[in-house]
């Protein structure tokens, strides 16, 4: 059996443009908006494949500098065709973010008919921060540092964006090189981070084999046993990533006795 296509992603996206009359503590009506937010780039990678293999697309026409409609609709129907391909989604706060962003998109260009891709799981390594560590902020440009990581692509902030949307050709380079290192960025934090994911897809009911279930290596230890309330299991680590599992039989069969 194949081993799961595991797509690592990240899009960026563009402002809401509206009217307003002061810089601080403003609620915008909706009348007040002229153009919302829309995705404006993705990169993605196939995980285990060189990070030089990744794609990159975005709303900009590199032949008539400039953001076109043409270039939206590829770009949407790029993010649709990978998802419909991936049996799992790797991202920082896409449950919440990229995700949604997407299935707006294609929504409003009526990709497909609007008809979702192939249902694929998703891993969000934000949830996985927030749950086993603890730092100042879990941002992503924080943790990576933190953690001895590249780091995130310095740039002008939101100037590059106003440049990008006007069409320069020279902010879309940096935009392309920014939205790349994230998904190289995510790659280096989701191998780090994998023994520590909880619910992590098994690479074992894809696969039909006994490996590990986290990274599919078949390079597990036995590690004593694991208790609960109802037996005793053997459990294992791999020699790879260094993930726990355990047995899902009992080692022992001895009727026990509930605890009232």
């Amino acid at each position: 059996m194949p081993e799961p296509r595991i797509l690592e992603l990240d899009i960026e996206t563009s402002p809401n443009v509206g009217y307003f009359w002061g810089l601080w503590d403003q609620n915008i009506g909706l009348n007040q908006i002229i153009e919302t937010q829309r995705v404006i780039s993705f990169a993605a990678n196939w995980y285990g494949e060189p990070k030089k293999n990744g794609v990159f697309y975005s709303i900009y026409d590199q032949f008539e500098h400039r953001c076109t409609d043409e270039s939206r609709l590829a770009m949407d129907l790029a993010a649709w065709d990978l998802l419909d391909e991936a049996d799992i989604v790797v991202h920082y706060n896409g449950s919440q973010f990229d995700i949604p962003h997407l299935n707006r998109e294609f929504w409003l260009m009526g990709i497909h008919d609007t008809w979702p891709p192939s249902p694929y799981r998703q891993i969000d390594l934000l949830q996985t921060v927030r749950k086993v560590a603890k730092f100042p902020s879990n941002k992503l440009a924080h943790i990576t540092e933190e953690l001895g990581l590249e780091g995130k692509l310095k740039n002008e902030g939101f100037d590059l964006w106003r440049k990008c949307l006007a069409g320069d050709p020279t902010a879309w380079k940096i935009m392309r090189k920014y939205n790349r290192r994230d998904v190289t960025l995510l790659d280096d934090l989701y191998r780090m981070l994998l023994p520590w994911i909880v619910g992590h897809p098994n690479f074992g009911a894809y696969t039909g084999e006994r490996v590990c279930p986290a990274c599919g290596a078949n390079a597990l230890i036995s590690r004593g046993f694991a208790y609960t309330t109802t037996g005793q299991y053997r459990q294992f680590q791999c020699k790879i990533c260094g993930k726990w599992c355990r047995e899902n039989k009992r080692a022992q069969h001895a009727t026990l006795l509930n605890i009232t």
